[in-house]
């Protein structure tokens, strides 16, 4: 995976504002942090103007492995401009084809009588139907209609279909049909984007699979053309490694992988900074942390227990998100592991907005890149969340990114004083407002990954990053009753950094649905090895040694009769003590979760999961050198905080000139070229020998 240890380990992660590139150095654990403006309509440009910054005065050679996170499977399903979606077609069992259509029946909003479910990825017209039947244990009832097959593919070729799905009922239980497709599709059509629903997902819930299949194919067109484009322009400029790409799940994969299945990628940049959470709490020694991002169009949480970050099986892509809630039914569901995230609409760009019924309301919509907040000077005259921490002294009033971009105080004040001529309030009123504000919508994100999933966020660590969480970071602390945060050292671009901190991960799993009475062993090891052989021949391809590759095992069981499943960890061999030891493990954590347990029940074992880990160098944080002299601030500036005392005289600090062993009181500020640290009154900071910043407040 890594031509030498020496050399250079890049990642690009691209946000909504800011593509962040880091590069490690893995012989000195140097770290190179280059930040540029994203290109929201040519994402690969912004990628390239950091790499070719990265470049300037360095080989191509010296470039060892480049990750990358993206969002630009989610751009194209939110429906942005530039990246239409492909014709699209499903080939489907007679009978089922309004399956993707009828769904679960969930109304994402119950009392909203104008909702609208998103639009269909495959029109109607383009579902078609063969006459084919398998039972649930895989009997062929009804052999597959060839002649219908050739009736449908001469319309897919008239009707010009770019990407196609094949999801039979039952395949999950034997992919014969849907192979047997696949197979003349193929071979008739060598350059059309095919995904079968048993190779997508190999659950029994065929809406959930069919759907699944259905995102992958029509992401396929799009991400494929976009990876191919990013990995020719990286081999054009020399840099002749292999690109790979963070998933949902948070491991790596390589591009060509996820080419074709890109819906493993969906939420591929938040997770990258779950990862890097996890990562950074087992170097300061902290197993169980919150992670908090706040970058310029969104506000992320995740849980990370045991250093094991928290994960879901399933996830709506492209759905709504209703106070840090994604609304069941609003979006495409997904049947693949994603990090468990809650998200909220509250980034540095967010732009705040009276309502016709005088409110104050901040989000959902985004200055963005381009034009930016106001005080950026790039046109934007709409007030956002930066301009109001700018003008109350949060952030540096003449310029950020260590210099690099001059900030215009005056812009913000008049865009916050615009919006409080509405509200009979003056600018910073209204910039106090838009912080409370804000804080209250993230603390709400915080307490669904902790309270909602049986978590006491007393017992987390809390770390902040992305460009603006370390500002909001205390007083969400606050909120929560959190006694310490880390902040990492370098903030804005540690999502970057978790690229270079994780695995690479492949996930597989297998259809059982059996009481666990009836399980067979031998059978159960029979697909974990099966699984096993598969995974490793990919992780080969990716270049991973033998002796890097790893797995783990679960088994997804059920009390008879419940409809969603719990997955618990299984050893290796699988045999009767595994599987007991399993059931016991679904008890324990159905008790966690739901506060009870049925030991008198029966258990049902409905999959098999795999998950194939290829082992990567991690990186080391470079020592910070002690603290030498007088490290007192010798700037101070009047800052706003929430309290009894709002403005305060603070000092200002250059994260750059603290080492370790530094420790200091707030209020204060702490400054680098990729964030700033709002130290709030009664937090203590202490500099660590890595140069993470711990920020500590006694009892409440």
């Amino acid at each position: 995976m890594l031509r030498d240890q020496a050399l250079y380990r890049v990642s690009v992660d691209v946000g909504g504002t800011f593509t962040d590139l880091v590069a490690l150095d893995m012989a000195s654990g140097e770290m190179i942090n280059i930040k540029v403006p994203s290109v929201p309509r040519g994402p690969e440009e912004g990628v390239m103007e950091a790499m070719e910054r990265f470049l300037a005065d360095k080989e191509p050679g010296a470039v060892g492995m480049v990750g990358h996170a993206t969002t630009i499977a989610t751009n194209a399903l939110f429906g942005q401009l530039d990246l239409e979606l492909p014709k699209s077609a499903l080939i489907t069992t007679k009978g089922f084809r309004d399956v993707i259509e009828i769904g679960r029946q969930r109304r994402a909003e119950v009392y909203n009588l104008f909702f609208r479910r998103p639009e269909m990825l495959v029109g109607r017209r383009h579902r078609y139907e063969v006459e084919e039947r398998v039972d649930q244990h895989g009997r062929v009832l009804t052999p597959l209609k060839m002649e219908e097959l050739e009736n449908v593919l001469e319309d897919i070729e008239r009707e010009g279909i770019e990407s196609l799905s094949i999801g039979f009922i039952n395949s999950y239980s034997n992919q014969d049909h849907e192979e047997e497709v696949s197979r003349r599709v193929r071979d008739r059509f060598p350059d059309l984007h095919v995904t079968t629903s048993s190779s997508a997902s190999s659950g029994y819930r065929e809406y959930e699979r069919f759907s699944t299949a259905v995102v992958n194919s029509t992401l396929m067109p799009i991400v494929h053309t976009y990876l191919s484009r990013l990995s020719e322009s990286l081999s054009t400029r020399g840099v002749g490694v292999p690109l790979y790409v963070m998933q949902s799940n948070g491991g790596m994969a390589k591009a060509d992988i996820v080419s074709h299945k890109p819906v493993t990628v969906v939420e591929s940049g938040p997770a990258s900074g779950v990862i890097a959470a996890a990562w950074l709490g087992e170097q300061v020694g902290r197993r169980d942390v919150m992670s908090f991002d706040m970058g310029g169009t969104t506000a992320k949480a995740g849980t990370v227990r045991g250093r094991i970050p928290e994960v879901v099986p399933e996830y709506e892509v492209a759905g709504k998100v209703h106070m840090g809630r994604l609304l069941q039914g609003s979006g495409y569901p997904v049947r693949f592991p994603f990090i468990d995230l809650a998200e909220c609409s509250a980034g540095g760009g967010t732009i705040a907005w009276v309502d016709e019924g005088g409110a104050l309301n901040v989000g959902p919509v985004s200055a963005g890149a381009s034009p930016g907040p106001a005080c950026y000077g790039k046109g934007g005259r709409e007030p956002t969340i930066t301009d109001a921490n700018v003008i109350l002294g949060r952030l540096n009033p003449e310029s950020i990114l260590g210099g690099g971009m001059p900030i215009y105080p005056g812009n913000a004040t008049m865009a916050l004083r615009r919006l409080g001529e509405r509200l009979d309030m003056d600018a910073y009123e209204v910039a106090a407002s838009v912080v409370r504000i804000t804080n209250s919508l993230m603390s709400k994100i915080l307490k669904i990954v902790s309270v909602e999933r049986g978590f006491d966020p007393r017992s987390f660590a809390l770390v902040a990053f992305g460009g603006a969480g370390p500002m909001h970071a205390c007083a969400l602390a606050e909120e929560l009753g959190v006694r310490e945060i880390v902040i990492p050292p370098y903030p804005g671009m540690f999502s970057a950094l978790g690229l270079l901190t994780a695995d690479l991960f492949h996930d597989y799993s297998r259809s059982l649905v059996k009481s666990s009475e009836d399980v067979d062993p031998m059978v159960v090891e029979e697909l974990f090895n099966e699984m096993e052989n598969e995974g490793r021949r990919t992780l080969i391809t990716e270049e991973v040694a033998p002796d890097f590759i790893a797995f783990k095992r679960t088994l997804e069981l059920r009390y008879r009769g419940q409809s969603y499943e719990l997955a618990v960890d299984v050893g290796k061999p699988f045999d009767q003590v595994s599987l007991k030891e399993g059931v016991d493990r679904f008890h324990k954590r159905h008790n966690e979760i739901y506060g009870y347990d049925a030991v008198d029940e029966p258990v049902e074992v409905i999959n098999v999961g795999l998950r194939a880990i290829g082992r990567t160098p991690k990186p080391r944080l470079a020592d910070v050198p002690p603290l030498e002299g007088d490290a007192s601030s010798k700037v101070t500036r009047l800052v706003y905080y929430e309290g009894p005392e709002n403005w305060l005289e603070t000092p200002v600090y250059s994260r750059e000139a603290l080492g370790a062993g530094h420790e200091f009181k707030g209020p204060s500020i702490v400054e680098q070229y990729d964030s700033t640290t709002v130290v709030y009154p009664g937090w203590d900071v202490s500099v660590g020998k890595y140069g993470v910043m711990t920020l500590r407040r006694g009892e409440y």
